[in-house]
């Protein structure tokens, strides 16, 4: 099965949007929805700028101070 690729970044909604942010090391996080029972498929996100908010579960990456650029051309 293969990965879809998204940068799907919407604007969160207090009250509405998932306060949890995940500090991570890589600009392409993978999600699957973390713990919740019925989850969701594994997604490659992209962090373009700071952080990249998973579109099924609203979960948000944010790119740690200092992390690299995943440049490996």
């Amino acid at each position: 099965m293969r990965d879809k690729t998204t940068g799907y970044s919407p604007r969160p909604v207090p009250g509405v949007t998932p306060a949890e942010r995940i500090m991570v090391t890589t600009r392409t996080p993978m999600c699957d929805g973390g713990s919740v029972a019925l989850g969701h498929p594994k997604v490659a996100l992209r962090i373009e700028g700071d952080s990249v908010t998973c579109p099924y579960c609203s979960r948000t990456f944010v790119l740690a101070e200092g992390a690299g650029h995943d440049d490996h051309h």
